[in-house]
């Protein structure tokens, strides 16, 4: 299982930021070309780009955010310029499953083999969530809480009641096509109690990830994905019993006082599969 518990960004006219990135703790590192970058800096961080991804190797895993295809600034032109090549490309402002068959077709035209990691962030792209998921090569979703509320004139909250829907619509459909899912960005880099309690809501709908635009959130985030020990001995015995259920004939069976059926025993393995993502040794 690979890892996507913290998702870092740094801006891609940066070079020496993106190099920290790179040898810090974070499972990706995302650099951007888009946001981050000022229309009048593109090619400089295109060549940053570039160069970076040229001298990384595959820890941590390197994703790279395009501009629109399309747009006033040509996410294709961010693509041209790169030699060297990402994990995945990171597609802004995916609004259909058309948005990221447009990437695909360009990766498919220069023999690439990267992934797709679209991230929703507008109305359109909530109402399609599902195709946007479906689409070719998308190995992630990303959810964009900030960009959301402010196509819908939302109100963001700290409580985050106004994003609940297209928050828990992301994390099904991306649970639905059989990719990652990745949460929204915690703002306020300074408040590590607020990030880990937005944290853990998203690990609780079922999300695999968390944005960070701080190195200081990595290992909060991190931290908050990894199962503490008890909750890694529950899993284990749950999927002990269930394989002494299962030589039985078994369906449901019975673990410290509780009964088991399949939702738990998929529960149990999330957990496995959390624990052994961060390093930890478990048995399944």
């Amino acid at each position: 299982m690979k890892p996507r518990r913290s998702v870092l960004f740094t801006p891609g006219d940066e070079a020496e930021m993106m190099r920290k990135a790179v040898g810090g703790n974070a499972d990706v590192v995302v650099f951007d070309i888009e946001d981050a970058v000022a229309p009048d800096a593109k090619d400089e961080a295109r060549q940053s780009v570039n160069d970076v991804l040229d001298e990384a190797d595959d820890s941590p895993e390197v994703w790279v955010r395009l501009n629109p295809f399309g747009g006033e600034i040509d996410g294709r032109d961010d693509l041209e310029a790169l030699d060297a090549e990402p994990s995945c490309f990171v597609v802004p402002k995916a609004g259909s499953g058309d948005d990221g068959e447009r990437v695909a077709e360009a990766l498919d035209e220069r023999g690439s083999a990267a992934g797709l990691v679209p991230i929703i962030e507008s109305a359109a792209g909530v109402v399609n969530a599902a195709e946007v998921a479906a689409a070719p090569r998308v190995e992630a979703v990303v959810f964009g809480a900030e960009d959301l509320s402010a196509d819908l004139g939302a109100t963001r909250t700290a409580e985050g009641d106004e994003v609940i829907y297209a928050r828990q619509k992301v994390v099904a459909a991306a649970t639905a096509a059989g990719v990652d899912a990745v949460d929204t960005l915690w703002t306020d880099f300074s408040d590590e109690e607020g990030l880990r309690e937005d944290t853990e809501l998203g690990i609780g709908l079922g999300y695999d990830g968390k944005l960070a635009i701080h190195p200081a959130q990595v290992s909060v985030i991190n931290d908050a994905f990894t199962p503490d020990d008890g909750r890694v001995e529950w899993a284990e015995r749950i999927l002990s019993a269930k394989r002494e259920a299962d030589e039985r004939g078994k369906g449901v069976f019975e673990v410290d006082g509780e009964m088991v059926d399949a939702p738990l025993v998929e529960q149990a393995r999330t957990v496995l599969e959390r624990a052994e993502a961060a390093g930890m040794d478990v048995s399944y």
